[in-house]
């Protein structure tokens, strides 16, 4: 008997090393293959992406002045982008999640423009709206009119594209910003507003993207990863005790120091700098994801919250080079939330023909 007890024993302590063993190997191996070392092609422009991380203006206090951000602005328009990508959902993406309430309707409500006012101007829903806009620009001419830019901006209202919308008005003469072509006086107010709108953007990527003679924005955001919190309540007190930590406290002050100075255009680009300077998303993981991957409660809420952040960052880079793949050798700019930026830029990295740009030179 005592003898079956020893083997027993000899038996679980040879499965415990040999798992220990696997466990080893499986965190000491590497990948031998890494698409960032395989850079091409040997000639012609590759692509170049410069990601330039923001905080959301919305979010600023009272003395930030839109006026403020033309510094930022104007270097931006020097560095010449051929397109511009912005954290926004796609009209498409939302007309799908519509059709899955039971899963992104807290979603829609959060992220997605209805777009029933430019559906019921124009009596195009998003599908048939996005195709006609496609066909537009697929035929656009050299020098548009002005009752061609109203028609593709009510297409882009229609397809739930408001950016590029705004960018087709801002485009337009003044005296041009009228009804007709398919918007209607409800269509016209709402860019018109739509231009004042505290939002990165508006004020900042839509502007740029006329000043610069483009005719849309590329919206690069990704929300498929959501899914409803089975018990929010013991997530929201996991994640609280997770992000209780100094690195947040210290990320926190630095933060409010930056916004207390956002009244000037000089303490806007400082809070740019900031957001672009190298070790701002270690800290950021630091004080966030990092804290929440270590989150020890029994359901791992931390874990599942960091592999929701992951998803989206890997969609939204997704959807970047999906543009890039369309239009080979071009100059994109991302203008994206500010912890989203490390994350872009390495995935971004990884692939063959993209080479990423450090936007601090560029705020000196």
């Amino acid at each position: 008997m005592l003898g079956k007890e020893a083997n027993v024993r000899q038996l679980y302590a040879f499965l415990a090393a040999s798992l220990l063993s696997g466990a080893a190997a499986a965190q000491a191996y590497r990948p031998d293959f890494d698409p960032s070392r395989l850079k091409g092609p040997a000639a012609g422009p590759a692509n170049e992406v410069m990601v330039l991380g923001t905080s959301h203006l919305s979010q600023l206090p009272n003395s930030f002045d839109p006026a403020h951000l033309r510094p930022i602005e104007d270097r931006l328009a020097r560095w010449r982008p051929d397109g511009i990508a912005v954290e926004a959902l796609s009209g498409m993406q939302c007309d799908h999640m519509r059709r899955y309430p039971a899963r992104y309707a807290e979603t829609i409500d959060t992220y997605c423009w209805d777009p029933a006012p430019a559906h019921a101007s124009t009596g195009l829903d998003v599908p048939a709206a996005t195709a006609q806009a496609g066909q537009m620009l697929a035929a656009w001419p050299a020098n548009p009119s002005a009752s061609q830019r109203r028609r593709l901006a009510a297409l882009f209202l229609a397809g739930g594209e408001r950016t590029s919308a705004l960018v087709q008005w801002l485009r337009l003469p003044q005296a041009e910003r009228s009804a007709g072509d398919g918007l209607d006086a409800t269509l016209v107010a709402f860019l018109d507003e739509l231009k004042e709108a505290r939002n990165e953007r508006y004020l900042l990527a839509a502007r740029l993207a006329a000043r610069l003679g483009h005719e849309q924005v590329y919206p690069m955001d990704d929300h498929t990863a959501d899914r409803p919190t089975a018990d929010r309540k013991a997530a929201g007190d996991a994640l609280s005790r997770a992000w209780d930590n100094p690195a947040l406290k210290r990320r926190l002050g630095a933060i409010k120091a930056l916004e207390e100075k956002v009244g000037s255009a000089q303490g806007v680009l400082a809070l740019y700098r900031a957001d672009n300077a190298r070790g701002a998303t270690k800290l950021a993981f630091d004080s966030d994801f990092g804290a929440a991957l270590e989150e020890p409660s029994p359901r791992r809420f931390g874990r599942r919250y960091v592999g929701y952040w992951e998803t989206r960052n890997l969609r939204m880079a997704g959807n970047i080079r999906d543009v890039l793949a369309e239009r080979p050798g071009m100059r994109m700019l991302v203008i994206v939330g500010a912890s989203h930026k490390g994350y872009l830029e390495a995935y971004l990295h990884q692939m063959h023909d993209v080479r990423i740009v450090d936007a601090a030179p560029l705020l000196r």
